[in-house]
């Protein structure tokens, strides 16, 4: 029953917002619907799926659930410091360098990028293209803000990344919050992206997918790597959650260019 449930309110989610969860790995979507479940005071997923069409709040929940959790500034020094090594590989030889936040972790995650390019010089000439999976999202990402009282963790790990300076100088305070500066702010394009439907937008000298890509099953997994691949420049990088397996088709166009890391050169 818990099964059917699940295929139904999957199905749901299709018809009604357009959102295509069915090739996600099962456990992940269980886990987070079932926290879900608890969050709202409901039994089943039968009752999830009538709140989902009824009820607007809840629908934004449930496609915020099962979206990327929102990143927190340098809340990962180690890949920052990888992102910030391969960045400095692929953007400098391209005449106009693009860098594509697949299925972005929120503000805070294309903030890092564009603080990571800013120190070396590099985003000036760079444009940051962040996609996210809803409206609601996009929204929340372009209306994001730090707390000042954050401030002090966030420069900790952004000295754990290299970081040499201030990351305050990086903001402003706007009503009481902390937003970036207007010249880091107007590198980062923001939008709307369906990874399980869109097709490839524009070419690309980095692409970043490390948080998303592991709660998609096989197929889609496939699909997705197949659009990266469409999409990134020769000599570009991509960086994804784990690495690539010998036998996966598009292996053979991959050099890895940090070891025991998934980023990877397009060779071919």
């Amino acid at each position: 029953m818990e099964e059917l449930e699940l295929e139904l309110l999957l199905e749901a989610l299709v018809q009604r917002f357009g959102f295509d969860f069915r090739s996600h790995e099962r456990a992940t979507l269980k886990r987070k619907l079932f926290a879900l479940l608890q969050r709202r005071g409901l039994r089943t997923l039968s009752q999830l799926q009538d709140r989902v069409l009824h009820d607007s709040a809840t629908s934004a929940a449930l496609l915020r659930a099962l979206a990327v959790p929102p990143a927190t500034l340098f809340d990962d020094p180690l890949e920052a410091m990888q992102l910030l090594a391969v960045a400095e590989q692929c953007l400098p030889g391209a005449p106009l360098p693009k860098v594509w936040l697949a299925d972005c972790a929120g503000a805070e995650q294309a903030w890092t990028v564009a603080v990571l390019l800013a120190e070396r010089q590099l985003l000036w000439r760079t444009e940051i293209y962040a996609t996210v999976s809803s409206d609601a999202l996009l929204q929340e990402a372009l209306a994001a803000s730090i707390a000042p009282e954050r401030m002090a963790a966030c420069q900790h790990r952004y000295e754990q990344a290299g970081g040499c300076g201030r990351l305050a100088d990086y903001f402003q305070l706007e009503d009481g919050a902390l937003v970036p500066l207007p010249q880091l702010k107007n590198r980062i394009t923001w939008a709307q992206y369906n990874l399980v439907t869109d097709a490839s937008f524009n070419e690309f000298q980095l692409i970043v997918c490390r948080r998303a890509l592991p709660d998609f099953g096989p197929l889609l997994r496939h699909r997705v790597l197949q659009l990266f691949h469409d999409s990134l420049a020769v000599l570009g990088v991509l960086g994804i959650d784990r690495e690539l397996d010998s036998k996966e088709r598009l292996a053979g166009h991959y050099q890895q260019v940090v070891a025991r890391e998934p980023w990877y050169k397009r060779v071919g």
